[in-house]
C-alpha cells in the first residue's frame, strides 16, 4: 500500500540568518500508512509541533519534501491548497479559536471554504456533528453556551466535516476530566474507522498513546529517535526516561517488579498486566 504522507528528510530553521536562529527540525523522515493511529511524543521544544504544521503546508521546509500521494505539497500553489484540506489539524485547545453565532455555522465553515454546495455543507456538518456525539438541539445554540467538553468536540468537528484523509491532533484531550478524554478519544478513534482516515495525535498521556495507537513516533532535540509499536518503544523505558519524557504506569510498574526478582516482561497496557499476572498466578498454582 503506497503511503497517503511522506515527510523526506525535513529540516526547519526558525529565524535563520539571525542571532535567534533554532533549528527545531533536522533530518525528520518517515511515512504514513492509510487508516493508521500514529501517536507522537516527545517533550516541550522536541519540534513536535513544528512536525505538525509542515504536514498541511502550514509551514514550509527549510530544506526536506513532504509528500501526499506521492506529490510535494509545495510543488504549486494548488497542491498546497488541496493539502490544507485533506490533512486536517486540530490545535491545542481549538475550542479558542470558535467564533461563530452557531455551532451549525461554526462547523459549516470548512466546507464553504472548499467551495462546495450548500446541500454538501449540510451533509458534512450534520456527519461531523453525528460523529463528535453533538445533538440536532445543540447545532442551533451558540457555541458560547456549551461545557468545555461540548467545544471541544465543536471545533474537533468543524475539522472532520472537512473530511481530511489525515487528522492531525495536538492534546486533543488537554484540559478534559477523565469522562470527556474518554467519550473524545472513543470519538476520535470511530471517525478513523469509519472513514478508514490516518490519526496523528500528539499527547502527553502515555497511557492513551500506548492503549489507542498502533505506532509512536518519538522526537527528541528536533530528532525522529524512534519509531515502532507502542511495545516496541515502551520496550526502550530507561531511554525514554533518560530522554525526560514519562512512560506508562503500568509499565513503570512492572519494571519495578522485574527489579524486585520477579519473571515479568515489559507491558504498556492494563490487559498486559492482567495477562502476564493471571499466567503467573497459574503458574505458582501448578508448582
Amino acid at each position: 500500500m503506497a503511503p497517503v504522507l511522506e515527510v523526506k528528510d525535513l529540516h526547519y530553521v526558525y529565524s535563520a540568518g539571525t542571532p535567534f536562529e533554532h533549528k527545531a527540525l533536522e533530518g525528520v523522515s518517515f511515512a504514513v500508512e492509510p487508516g493508521e493511529f500514529i501517536g507522537i511524543i516527545g517533550h516541550t521544544g522536541s519540534g513536535k509541533s513544528t512536525l505538525m504544521q509542515h504536514m498541511n503546508g502550514l509551514l514550509r521546509p527549510t530544506q526536506g519534501q513532504v509528500l501526499l500521494d506521492g506529490q510535494d505539497i509545495w510543488a504549486d500553489k494548488k497542491l498546497t491548497r488541496q493539502a490544507r484540506f485533506r490533512v486536517g489539524l486540530v490545535f491545542q485547545y481549538p475550542e479558542y479559536q470558535l467564533f461563530e453565532e452557531t455551532v451549525y455555522k461554526d462547523i459549516s465553515f470548512g466546507p464553504k471554504n472548499m467551495k462546495l454546495d450548500e446541500k454538501e455543507v449540510d451533509r458534512r456538518v450534520r456527519e461531523a456533528a453525528g460523529f463528535v456525539g453533538l445533538t440536532e438541539e445543540q447545532l442551533q445554540a451558540s457555541p458560547f453556551e456549551l461545557s468545555g467538553g461540548q467545544k471541544r468536540r465543536v471545533a474537533i468537528a468543524g475539522v472532520i466535516a472537512m473530511e481530511p484523509e489525515v487528522l492531525i491532533l495536538d492534546e486533543p484531550t488537554a484540559g478534559l476530566d477523565p469522562e470527556g478524554r474518554e467519550e473524545i478519544l472513543a470519538k476520535i478513534d470511530g471517525y478513523r474507522k469509519a472513514k478508514n482516515a490516518t490519526i496523528m495525535m500528539v499527547s502527553h498521556s502515555m497511557s492513551d498513546v500506548a492503549r489507542l495507537t498502533q505506532r509512536l513516533l518519538v522526537m527528541s532535540g528536533s530528532h525522529l529517535v524512534m519509531d515502532g509499536t507502542p511495545r516496541e518503544v515502551f520496550a526502550r523505558a530507561e531511554e525514554l526516561l533518560a530522554m525526560g519524557l514519562d512512560i506508562p504506569d503500568i509499565t513503570r510498574l512492572f519494571m519495578r517488579l522485574k527489579e524486585m526478582g520477579l519473571p515479568v516482561e515489559p507491558v504498556y497496557t492494563v490487559e498486559q498486566a492482567v495477562s502476564q499476572l493471571k499466567a503467573l498466578k497459574g503458574g505458582a498454582d501448578r508448582a
